[in-house]
């Protein structure tokens, strides 16, 4: 049973990180003797990691024609924002109550130290990762952990489009304006002083700010996609 169990982590492991970075077409039929092969897995593994990824967002199921990568339109897209909004803006609001200000303090820590780091990075990889640290940290104050891992599943589908929406950006915009609060500290600035109002503002408009753009990053996905890169 343990064998069967650790078979079926290594096979649904692999097909997530496939299904987070869209190496299955949106929409495309998911081709099960092919994966079978690909990932040395018998049939039944890789049933019970494909039945995991439909009931986590990833895939889709259609009864009698197979499973499916999911799609990728703009909608999609807004919606899982607006989901980010629900889920982090609520744990925003139970942080301010519930979270210590030595954790507050540790979090302030962090911030300082890899802020600087992110206005300089050219990775966008890299500057994703510090984000989704960051926010993982506030969820994580909340002391809800349904609300942690609804957020860990939001960032994994959504991330292929945050790596465009980042890097788009960066292109986009200069520095900020020294002496200007990040939009990290500002949200930093309304927990510290337990002010939920004002933490909620700058976190619903962070994130709204960038479901706005999600038209313009889903196009750009679709040419990465279908447009073979020299």
């Amino acid at each position: 049973m343990g064998k069967q169990e650790s078979n079926v982590d290594r096979v649904y492991e692999a097909l997530r990180q496939m299904a987070a970075d869209f190496a299955f077409m949106p929409d495309q039929r998911i081709n099960e003797s092919e994966l079978s092969k690909q990932l040395g897995a018998s049939r039944t593994p890789l049933r019970e990691a494909l039945n995991r990824l439909v009931a986590e967002g990833f895939l889709t199921f259609q009864n009698n024609r197979g499973f499916f990568c999911r799609s990728l339109t703009p909608k999609y897209i807004q919606d899982l924002y607006g989901a980010r909004v629900a889920v982090e803006c609520e744990a925003l609001r139970l942080s301010c109550v519930r979270a210590t200000d030595s954790e507050i303090a540790a979090l302030g820590a962090y911030l300082e130290q890899t802020e600087p780091v992110y206005e300089t990075a050219t990775d966008s990889g890299e500057q994703l990762t510090m984000d989704e640290a960051f926010h993982m940290r506030l969820v994580q104050l909340s002391g809800n952990a349904e609300l942690e891992r609804m957020l860990r599943n939001l960032n994994d589908r959504i991330r292929y489009i945050r790596l465009i929406d980042l890097k788009r950006m960066r292109d986009k915009s200069g520095a900020r304006v020294p002496g200007e609060l990040s939009v990290h500290s500002r949200i930093l600035l309304g927990l510290a002083g337990r002010d939920a109002v004002a933490a909620d503002a700058a976190m619903r408009g962070h994130i709204e700010k960038r479901r706005e753009a999600a038209t313009e990053a889903v196009q750009i996905a679709f040419s990465q996609l279908y447009v073979p890169q020299d």
